[in-house]
């Protein structure tokens, strides 16, 4: 899928001066294997919205998605805990929650200047609480996808509605937890179902 591709690709580039090369690494192949539908939901709503959306739309995209791929790590390594069970898995595990950290930072790091930033705030405190309190399974995937909503449309010029904000809290109602790969999304009706859905809300605005 294109805007997959782009977005993975402007996520790479995101960590390109990121050192040690072990960590540097360790964030790349974190990225490659994780979803982008939270970043292609940014592009499509940014190109929804305006036909010549802001510049840096593709940055914010990779914002939201380095921000998600942070979380869901640190989710991933709050439940498996690889520290604790021996000396080298130690090492590991230590290397994994430094990951966490560099991409979520990075993420707000590329939302910072944007409208988006207080979203992306939002997105991380309740994941504290979720984690804290036991929240759904689903709760960060609906909170990034309203954070990549909301970064797409103030690219494009736009105030997100509810209506549009739905959209995220829909699609993931209609997949579960974590999200389906790039060429599953894109091979489906799915992909086809949330540009529908994203031009329907914007033309309902």
């Amino acid at each position: 899928m294109e805007e997959a591709d782009a977005v993975r690709r402007a996520a790479r580039a995101s960590v390109d001066d990121i050192e040690p090369p072990a960590l540097h690494d360790e964030l790349r192949s974190f990225i490659d294997e994780g979803s982008m539908v939270p970043g292609v939901l940014a592009v499509l709503t940014a190109r929804a919205c305006a036909a010549d959306p802001a510049e840096g739309v593709l940055e914010r995209a990779a914002g939201v998605q380095l921000i998600y791929d942070g979380l869901r790590l640190t989710r991933r390594l709050t439940r498996e805990e690889p520290w604790r069970t021996g000396d080298a898995d130690a090492d590991a595990g230590d290397m994994h929650v430094l990951a966490a950290d560099v991409l979520v930072a990075r993420g707000f790091y590329l939302l910072a200047r944007t409208e988006a930033a207080g979203a992306a705030v939002e997105v991380v405190r309740a994941f504290g609480r979720d984690q804290t309190d036991g929240g759904t399974a689903d709760a960060l995937e609906a909170d990034v996808l309203d954070l990549a909503v909301v970064a797409g449309a103030t690219a494009g010029g736009v105030d997100p509605t509810g209506e549009l904000r739905a959209v995220a809290s829909d699609f993931v109602r209609g997949h579960g937890p974590g999200f389906p790969p790039a060429d599953s999304l894109a091979s489906a009706d799915a992909y086809d179902t949330l540009v529908r859905s994203v031009d329907g809300a914007v033309a309902d605005h």
